[in-house]
């Protein structure tokens, strides 16, 4: 199977500034991914999507291919990685280069190993199935909720749940904000969609300085041994 590797990455990352890019305990944070993709074997060509020269330069630096420059509708808030990835595959099509399989691989992602890209790409082609994803399950059971009303007291979303004990509620799980396989036809806009569970200590959502600062403890709690 040819499979392709996208790297979203655009240069107007408003809450953190120049998130992709920022150093992350010694290196640019999207060199993790691009680090990550190329040393797992599994693709044909590792590429970034960005709008950004510097994220260009970089990127090139540690491996990845620019084969373009992302277009400003795809790059302002409101494109969404499906968006990305119909560009992406318009370049290669009028270029007549065909793939079988793209992995969306999000540039903050630092705790992605070669073996979890493997187990990704095992179990879409087992589970026959548009996309497949990591997920993690919330550490506090979501049927025991709580929103603050209009006069400032809390009310529960699941209220027929306030006497449930936790350990009878069912799992909920969301997604860790890493990486998405796909069939390079259906891709995320497809229905079947399949996710697998991974531990809490591998994923850190990173919107702000603290969970910055988090996510490098989490790494070096895993990986600096």
């Amino acid at each position: 199977m040819s499979n392709l590797c996208v790297i979203p990455a655009r240069g107007g990352s408003k809450r953190i500034p120049r998130k992709n890019i920022k150093d992350f305990l010694g290196k640019p944070i999207i060199a993790y991914s691009i680090e990550a993709a190329l040393s797992s074997g599994l693709f044909d060509e590792v590429m970034v999507s960005t709008d950004d020269e510097e994220i260009a330069a970089i990127a090139k630096e540690y491996g990845a291919s620019i084969p373009f420059f992302r277009n400003k509708e795809n790059a302002n808030d409101f494109a969404t990685l499906a968006d990305v990835i119909d560009e992406v595959k318009i370049y290669y099509q009028e270029k007549g280069v065909d793939f079988d399989t793209v992995c969306c691989f999000l540039p903050t992602a630092p705790f992605v190993s070669a073996n979890l890209l493997n187990k990704g790409f095992k179990l879409l082609k087992e589970q026959n199935v548009d996309s497949v994803k990591p997920i993690v399950r919330f550490s506090y059971p979501i049927q025991r909720s709580v929103k603050i009303n209009d006069v400032g007291l809390l009310d529960m979303f699941y209220p027929e749940h306030q006497k449930t004990r936790s350990q009878d509620l069912e799992p909920a799980y969301h997604d860790a904000g890493q990486f998405y396989w796909m069939t390079y036809e259906t891709g995320l806009r497809g229905n079947k969609k399949y996710g697998f569970e991974i531990s809490e200590q591998l994923v850190q959502d990173i919107d702000t300085d603290e969970d910055w600062k988090i996510a490098e403890l989490k790494y070096r709690f895993n990986f600096d041994k």
